[in-house]
């Protein structure tokens, strides 16, 4: 009796590990073949610095790979369910679950590989959500932020003129091997009262604090007066012009919630966020801890659809459908309660209700059958001892 136990154990074992490599090998190249497809359309929006602004190829690729963390964040829940809903289909239809049945599996032993991938998502999920994705969005808006505001003041073309910013253009003529500029044109309407051309015969780039400045040398500041109309013309041997993207140099950024941590979320520092905005990062807070665990109720979702019910050699197309339908409708609720919970807090615990509700229930009527039989079972082993 203890040998054929043990074969049977074994035979479990087996069953196990072959299911939990094809979805653990699944899991990685959909969410990888996935991620790529994403960061290839989102990364043509930096197409433009690379191509107006001369950024190199390493910078295009260092800026957009901070993106990839937030990506994969996203779409794991959704993988991990696409994942378990194909291999168990697959295994259906090529007969394996019906050996397995055959072999006396019940259904907690044939869901045993799906929710241990399950739990590899979410814990997977939580490290993104708590500490990566965080730390990857506040390196991502300050080199874009860098980039915006200073790199691209150094980064000027001989001949070409250059959108510093939405409000200041500069053309040089000629750049000199020493670092001389040659030939400078301004167009600075920062000041939008004070709209100013600027001419200089040389120049050159300096640095003042971290932002960065052009010492012009002969030259002249042209502005029109907006009561007379006159044309005033200014002279100058040197004068330093700050390149920074507002008129006074210094330009300070905000930190957007995402680059916050869970306890900046629900404690924002004084005077960091308006008084309007307190709720959306609360909202957001909630929504990081519960995301992950949807890749759990979205198992669950793959495995009622698969498992459950009247078991047929062929499989069928109405239950994974339905499983399909009930994912996109938990996907589209989740959107709309985040935004309502953001006007409205005492709907916070909706999120939660429909992160978890999905996974309870559906373990409920795969599992329950089977733990209810557990202590009959049991009654009759200890009276045949």
């Amino acid at each position: 009796m203890r040998i054929l136990r043990a074969r049977v154990g074994l035979f479990v074992s087996q069953i196990d590990h072959y299911v939990f490599r094809q979805l653990l090998a699944a899991l990685f190249a959909v969410t990888a073949g996935l991620v790529a497809l994403i960061w290839l359309t989102q990364s043509l929006r930096f197409v433009e610095m690379v191509v107006n602004r001369g950024l190199s190829l390493r910078v295009f690729l260092e800026l957009s790979s901070l993106q990839i963390p937030y990506f994969v964040s996203v779409i794991l829940p959704i993988t991990t369910y696409v994942v378990v809903q194909f291999i168990y289909q697959r295994l259906a239809g090529d007969r394996e679950l019906t050996v397995m049945r055959a072999a006396g599996l019940s259904p907690l032993a044939l869901a045993r590989p799906a929710l241990a991938v399950a739990a590899v998502a979410v814990g997977l999920g939580y490290a993104l959500n708590l500490w990566v994705v965080p730390a990857a969005s506040g390196a991502f808006r300050q080199y874009q932020f860098e980039i915006r505001n200073r790199v691209a003041a150094f980064l000027l073309q001989e001949g070409v003129f250059t959108p510093v910013s939405e409000d200041l253009t500069v053309y040089i003529r000629a750049r000199d091997s020493d670092g001389l500029l040659r030939g400078i044109l301004i167009e600075d309407a920062r000041d939008r009262n004070n709209p100013a051309t600027i001419l200089a015969e040389r120049g050159r780039l300096v640095g003042s604090e971290g932002t960065p400045r052009v010492l012009l040398m002969t030259g002249s500041r042209q502005e029109i007066d907006r009561q007379t109309g006159r044309l005033n013309v200014l002279t100058f041997a040197e004068n330093a012009i700050d390149l920074a993207s507002n008129s006074r140099g210094e330009e300070q950024r905000f930190r957007d919630m995402t680059e916050m941590s869970i306890a900046e979320l629900f404690n924002p520092p004084a005077g960091s966020v308006q008084a309007r905005d307190r709720a959306k990062l609360r909202v957001e807070a909630h929504r990081r801890m519960s995301a992950p665990l949807t890749a759990l109720s979205f198992t669950m979702v793959a495995l009622v659809a698969v498992l459950m019910g009247t078991f047929r050699r062929h499989g069928g197309l109405l239950r994974p459908m339905i499983a399909v339908l009930a994912v996109v409708g938990l996907l589209a609720l989740q959107l709309m309660l985040n935004n309502l919970a953001a006007k409205q807090l005492t709907l916070i615990p909706l999120i939660w209700v429909n992160t978890l509700a999905p996974g309870v229930l559906c373990g409920w009527a795969l599992f329950g059958p089977q733990f209810r039989l557990m202590p009959a079972t049991l009654q009759l082993k200890l009276g045949a001892t």
